[in-house]
């Protein structure tokens, strides 16, 4: 898990081939003009989904991991403090993996919380279960996901 600002990304484009793309997007283009769904990047290897709602209560979020897709989650607007666990600690399975969504939710409580500020991003890889949108107002944000086996 990485917790840094857009202004910051430059120095983890090395971690993944898609990263620069990925960041690319993030920086060049105007991000609240976008509504909210999906949003094509590159192909199936990178995507992006704005989200704008309103925050859940740390009860509420559930801790989620994905196995073929990283997570940069990019605050625009509000503050979402994201709840954060290694997945190898997680033992409370709520669901089975759902490859067509590619996700699975878990009932163990986060670790750790992450207050995360408009124009930070938090970068969740496959082995980071993290439980976001936890806030008491309104979120928007930019989730890019990233390809973990680029074609």
């Amino acid at each position: 898990m990485i917790l840094a600002t857009l202004s910051e990304s430059d120095r983890y484009h090395a971690l993944h081939p898609l990263f620069a793309r990925a960041f690319a997007f993030l920086r060049d283009t105007d991000l609240m003009a976008l509504a909210p769904g999906i949003h094509p990047v590159q192909g199936e290897q990178i995507f992006a989904i704005v989200e704008a709602c309103a925050g859940r209560t740390r009860v509420e979020a559930k801790l989620e991991c994905h196995r073929r897709y990283i997570d940069i989650q990019l605050v625009l607007e509000g503050v979402d403090e994201m709840g954060w666990k290694p997945l190898a600690e997680c033992v409370e399975p709520a669901t089975e993996y759902d490859a067509a969504r590619d996700i699975r939710f878990f009932n163990d409580a986060p670790a750790s919380w992450i207050a995360t500020p408009p124009g930070a991003f938090c970068l969740f890889y496959p082995d980071d279960a993290h439980a976001p949108l936890v806030s008491d107002a309104l979120i928007r944000k930019v989730v890019v996901k990233i390809a973990v086996q680029p074609d």
